[in-house]
């Protein structure tokens, strides 16, 4: 399917919808970027693109970015794990804005729609995860509830509109142009650099390149069968520690000290503080009891063997990826690096 028709990229200004924005329009396809706030115009500087105000809580906002688009990357969610009314803050914005993107979609004419879902939407109780394993079964979490309701609901609601819909499901997104406010993922290789990571949580992201999960989007949209959905991630997980012990051979200069390990109960005890510090200050704790209970010992490996053989997706390896994100943090130390 070839595709040189106008694509609206929403959430264009964050880290993956910004980098989607370059993609496209490297390939010669016209873009329209649509961003919750038209006074951030930095991420666009140079970009020969349209941008647009739209909201994904404002259907009438998408019903007029849509006009005239053929493809439609919806990228656009609210990314947080933390906030401190997750049901309204994470969970209803999520469900609201599936339910009005793919509703104005359809108004505006729109053929094809990519929804950008998450690793978070699959069952981790057989390894490697794939996606016919069908949704995670773990609903302690609003954001990765938002994710898996989300992508059922945009699913149905493609169906029943006559639109083709295509998911991906991404990683933890590293590497290449990132702005501030930086992702999760980034986030926490900033953490790694600036020495903020004190014990070892067991914890383990599946690193992937930013521009390969960009890639993935655009293969999505032009082999991608509709109705299915494809991992854009590594095979393989690494646990933050095993992060750290990376960046501490690459930078020896930062004195990078490899996190000791603590019992399980020492990390509830310290995740436990840092929430009662968060909610005091109303800024994002660096770790929750949440994290641990959910996410301490998970292996996120996959098999990614679908999105290989269906799209041609052929993402760097975790090493890679990571020493190209380092690099580009350590580059940006003066802004991107500040606490």
């Amino acid at each position: 399917m070839e595709q040189k028709k106008l694509a609206l990229v929403s959430g264009a200004n964050g880290h993956l919808g910004n980098n989607l924005v370059r993609l496209l329009l490297k390939k010669g396809i016209p873009v329209r970027a649509s961003v919750r706030n038209i006074k951030n115009k930095t991420p666009f500087n140079g970009l020969d693109c349209e941008v647009v105000q739209a909201d994904i809580t404002d259907k009438a906002s998408f019903v007029r970015s849509l006009q005239g688009v053929n493809t439609f990357y919806a990228v656009g969610a609210s990314f947080k794990l933390w906030a401190k009314d997750p049901k309204k803050e994470i969970y209803d914005v999520n469900m609201e804005g599936t339910r009005n993107t793919i509703e104005a979609a359809a108004e505006a004419g729109v053929k094809r729609i990519v929804y950008v879902s998450s690793i978070a939407a699959l069952d981790y109780t057989t390894l490697p995860t794939k996606e016919s394993n069908g949704y995670n079964p773990d609903r302690r979490d609003m954001y990765y509830n938002s994710k898996n309701d989300g992508e059922k609901l945009a699913f149905t609601m493609a169906k029943k509109l006559g639109i083709e819909l295509v998911s991906v499901m991404p990683g933890a997104m590293i590497g290449s142009e990132a702005f501030l406010p930086l992702n999760v993922s980034y986030g926490v290789l900033k953490l790694i650099l600036n020495k903020q990571i004190p014990m070892d949580t067991k914890i383990t992201l599946n690193w992937i390149d930013v521009k390969d999960v960009a890639e993935g989007c655009y293969l999505a949209a032009t082999r991608g069968r509709s109705g299915e959905r494809y991992i854009l991630a590594n095979e393989k997980c690494m646990t933050i520690t095993d992060t750290t012990r990376l960046a501490q051979k690459l930078y020896p200069e930062l004195k990078l000290k490899v996190p000791g390990s603590v019992p399980k109960f020492m990390l509830y005890a310290i995740a436990g503080l840092m929430e009662f510090s968060a909610k005091l200050r109303g800024k994002a704790p660096v770790l929750t009891m949440k994290d641990i209970a959910m996410f301490s010992g998970l292996q996120q490996d996959f098999d990614i063997s679908k999105s290989r053989h269906e799209l041609g997706f052929n993402p760097k390896n975790t090493e890679q990826a990571l020493t190209e994100a380092l690099a580009y943090l350590m580059g940006k130390s003066s802004d991107l690096m500040r606490l």
